[in-house]
């Protein structure tokens, strides 16, 4: 497998799949399955190690049946990450997380206005996705995320300066915002900036002074006050730790970024109104990301801290009001009793449920074996309905999962699920696109599809 080509982001995602292809039969083992999906996977476009061909892949050698892409404010990764699942014979979905204003409801000032909602680092905004974008809605996306984009680029420059005040008053050496940021993102193909990148950047600076190893934890406790946790020293103490760079990243997360952090404005966080609004105008599914109450985090990535629990109830309401149609979680994020009260909800309010681990490091996995466990399973389902509702909808938008114009809009969302699931299941993995038409067809005149036959 040529790995370095399927992983290089400074080619063209043409070339990379080239390269998945020729390589393609050393990944495929039907054996190796483990049932299991993932829907939220970063890449290069927006902060990961990944490229789309390279999420895929590790998707595939993991054993998980599907993979779908959800990148900051950019859908950059989309037509590369459908066809390298195709490519490796995966079901394949594709999305956006984007951060938005719930200062207003909708029919007035919003009671979460001044509350952390699902944002650890603002009050008023919180994180969204939009799921199961057809194809042809891809130019759409894009010129509706350009400005975000734009306006968040304009912040990090800020923060750029606020972080050059506290490496060089340490004497480190400055960050160059073009050289250091701008052009080791993948802004220019379509994808965003992130405040990882800016960290990615001083962390680069770190390494330049002191090194790998012991001499580089003392260092940064010394110089920017910033002491990790007797976990990461040990990672850090390591030279040959072959995930130092996102191990030292995620530190700088914890304890710099605050200190450089600046809010984020309506231009860059607009309202959640619109993105609803736009996400259901184009046929996709836009969901709330539920986060839940922190307490020992099992991933590792928050820290305590009180979150929606407190006010779930009357925040799903606002969502249904609003016309989200699904919740997005992550179930080794949160206890059984949050995961209970959540799915309970989701039935009361008629919310999709869509579920996948957030990859963006080196360390973490592709696995999410909880999925596959009886109290999840129908997350596994779902995720094959998302699949259905994307292909189908990009033959016909009638066809999309939620459309008024669905042969199946009549029945229950349960019942639509679970046609669509199998709908899913029946689709060519290797051409899905093609595929779709004749299943598309079948729902259409009533033949619901539950095999591949």
């Amino acid at each position: 497998m040529h790995y370095q080509v399927i992983n290089n982001p400074t080619i063209p995602g043409a070339a990379r799949l080239s390269a998945l292809q020729a390589g393609r039969a050393e990944a495929w083992d039907p054996g190796n399955t483990t049932g299991e999906i993932n829907n939220h996977i970063h890449t290069i476009y927006s902060f990961s190690p990944y490229t789309p061909s390279m999420a895929a892949l590790k998707a595939r050698e993991a054993g998980l049946e599907a993979a779908g892409s959800v990148d900051h404010d950019s859908l950059a990764a989309a037509e590369e990450m459908l066809r390298a699942c195709a490519i490796l014979g995966i079901g394949g979905c594709v999305g956006f997380e984007v951060r938005v204003s719930l200062t207003q409801g909708p029919t007035g000032p919003s009671p979460f206005a001044q509350r952390k909602i699902n944002n650890p680092d603002s009050v008023g905004i919180l994180y969204m996705t939009v799921q199961g974008i057809p194809t042809p809605q891809f130019a759409a996306v894009e010129e509706f995320l350009k400005p975000i984009r734009a306006a968040r680029i304009l912040r990090t420059q800020t923060m750029t300066e606020a972080a050059n005040t506290l490496l060089t008053e340490q004497g480190f050496e400055e960050l160059d915002f073009t050289q250091d940021i701008l052009e080791q993102s993948q802004y220019a193909a379509g994808g965003t900036i992130t405040e990882r990148h800016l960290l990615a950047a001083v962390a680069g600076k770190i390494l330049q002074r002191y090194g790998k190893g012991p001499g580089l934890v003392q260092g940064i406790k010394t110089t920017l006050g910033v002491v990790p946790g007797p976990k990461i020293q040990g990672f850090l103490a390591d030279p040959a730790n072959p995930h130092y760079r996102y191990d030292l990243l995620g530190v700088l997360k914890s304890t710099l970024l605050p200190r450089i952090f600046i809010q984020p404005q309506e231009q860059e966080c607009i309202p959640a109104q619109i993105v609803v609004d736009f996400a259901r105008s184009i046929g996709a599914i836009p969901a709330y990301a539920y986060l839940g109450d922190v307490g020992d985090s099992p991933t590792g990535d928050k820290q305590a801290e009180a979150f929606e629990d407190s006010y779930l109830e009357a925040l799903f309401e606002v969502l249904a009001c609003m016309g989200y149609q699904g919740i997005s979680y992550m179930p080794p994020r949160n206890t059984p009793e949050q995961l209970r009260r959540v799915r309970d909800l989701c039935t009361a309010w008629g919310f999709m449920e869509i579920s996948g681990v957030d990859i963006n490091g080196s360390r973490q996995s592709f696995t999410c074996p909880e999925v596959v466990s009886p109290p999840f399973h129908h997350l596994v389902d779902t995720t094959w309905a998302l699949i259905a509702h994307e292909r189908l909808g990009s033959v016909d938008p009638r066809w999309g999962l939620f459309s008024p114009e669905n042969p199946l809009a009549g029945e229950s969302l349960a019942s639509r699920l679970k046609t669509y699931a199998a709908a899913g299941r029946a689709l060519d993995l290797h051409h899905p696109e093609a595929s779709a038409l004749h299943i598309a067809e079948n729902l259409v005149h009533g033949r619901i599809v539950y095999g591949k036959d």
